[in-house]
């Protein structure tokens, strides 16, 4: 536990969101929703104007359709998410050498590598204000949200609390008294299972699990007892660390009773292929490979791989090769786990040449599991006609973006973030007038360099 409050947590605002509403002024002050917009799509970003109705990150689409069905709904351009998140971790990388970037859209700063006078809370709430006022000039009207305490878990809680647009200081001695109130969920590790398990002994609060002892803990949730003991005092001696490499992303079900039906396996990683890939869309990622992990009743554990030539965000293409994996199966073993899992990260985008099976690994391990398969980077499919929110140019009437397609018809507002609301014209879908834009616009802070996200 650092003796002053030297750590600070950046969280930018809604990112996906808010970037389409910078770059769309007729999207402004409206609800909007980033994410798969098809039938099986999940949401990535909701703005806050949707939030109000109860959308959130990785609900189905289909679902937060019914609770704002007059929000936008727009697919991701990952391109402009980019550019803004090199601005943004270029000023945090020119404030300290230690940076820890967590995502696309956030990251820790590690100040006492930064010569920062960390003693002084109005030095710390100024040089808070000052990367805020900073952030909105070079990403061209961002928001993000700023928390500075003494330690990871604290400054990540004090972001969260200054949400949105704001910054929380947590004064040293003051982490306690902080975090007691805040639902136990709050604490970085408590997911919804180890919440059943705590709530059966009575908790709700972060407080609760500090008056609880360790041993009633570590019976509860194993050898990190300790560790969340700990964190509920508001201790956390975790080093921010400038390499941060993300090696997977996986989900797994554990079943009651053993399952046999394909139709409810297929289910199951249809739904577990969409929150993989709201994952990996919000950390600005492609995967190149998908993987499937399965045991038996017998408890042995099969995990298979296949490797794209091409990266995927898509949460159809994951769920297709899921359950293609899931043909070399014997179900009639009964299934009693199946996860979906997701590696082998690029972050560029290109062409998948081939949608086959460049090399599925198959193993199997009696009591045990398999690591997931790794190979070398290439990605993403190009889109299929237009999608809500592209990007889109017409040699007469300029720069715009897609506000709808369907039925060999396209329709275009033409607006940009410095243009004002623009007018709304339809085309056919094959008009060769309509191109897709080779390049972004750059932003006021574009000049700052290439720090890569």
């Amino acid at each position: 536990m650092r003796s002053s409050a030297s750590v600070l947590h950046l969280d930018l605002d809604a990112f996906f969101a808010a970037v389409e509403q910078r770059d769309k002024p007729s999207l402004r002050g409206r609800p909007v929703i980033v994410g798969g917009i098809g039938g099986r799509g999940v949401v990535s970003t909701a703005s806050y104007e949707a939030r109000v109705f109860g959308v959130r990150s990785a609900m189905p689409t289909s679902e937060a359709r019914r609770l704002a069905p007059h929000a936008a709904y727009l697919s991701g351009r990952f391109d402009a998410y980019r550019q803004s998140s090199r601005i943004v971790m270029g000023l945090l990388r020119s404030l300290s050498p230690v940076v820890e970037q967590l995502s696309i859209d956030e990251a820790f700063v590690d100040l006492a590598s930064a010569g920062v006078d960390t003693a002084s809370d109005a030095a710390l709430a100024d040089l808070g204000e000052r990367l805020r006022a900073d952030v909105v000039r070079l990403t061209g009207g961002l928001t993000a949200s700023v928390g500075i305490g003494s330690s990871k878990f604290i400054a990540k809680v004090a972001s969260e609390l200054a949400k949105p647009d704001g910054l929380r200081v947590v004064p040293p001695g003051t982490e306690r008294a902080t975090i007691a109130p805040l639902p136990a969920r709050a604490i970085p590790g408590i997911g919804p299972a180890t919440m059943d398990k705590l709530a059966r002994l009575g908790v709700r609060t972060v407080d609760d699990v500090a008056k609880l002892s360790v041993g009633e803990l570590t019976r509860e949730v194993g050898s990190w007892g300790p560790t969340l003991h700990d964190l509920a005092l508001g201790v956390d001696d975790r080093a921010v660390m400038p390499e941060r490499e993300m090696k997977s992303i996986s989900v797994e079900d554990t079943f009651e009773t053993d399952v046999i039906d394909r139709n409810t396996l297929d289910g199951v990683a249809v739904r577990d292929a969409a929150v993989v890939a709201a994952r990996v869309a919000r950390v600005g990622l492609f995967a190149r490979t998908i993987s499937i992990k399965v045991r038996t009743a017998d408890y042995v554990t099969w995990t298979r791989s296949r490797t794209l030539s091409g990266g995927t965000d898509s949460p159809e293409r994951i769920a297709r090769v899921a359950s293609e994996l899931l043909d070399a199966v014997d179900l009639g073993r009964g299934i009693r786990l199946l996860g979906v899992g997701v590696s082998n990260f690029v972050v560029a985008a290109q062409e998948e040449l081939f949608d086959g099976d460049d090399g599925t690994v198959d193993r199997a391990v009696a009591g045990g599991t398999t690591g997931l398969g790794e190979s070398p980077q290439v990605v993403r499919r190009p889109m299929a006609g237009w999608l809500a929110g592209q990007d889109i140019e017409h040699e007469i009437w300029g720069r715009g973006w897609v506000w709808g397609a369907g039925h060999g018809r396209v329709t275009v507002r033409f607006e940009t973030r410095s243009t004002g609301i623009g007018p709304v014209r339809g085309f056919a879908a094959d008009d060769p007038a309509l191109t897709r834009p080779g390049s972004l616009p750059d932003l006021p802070g574009s000049e700052r360099g290439g720090d890569e996200d």
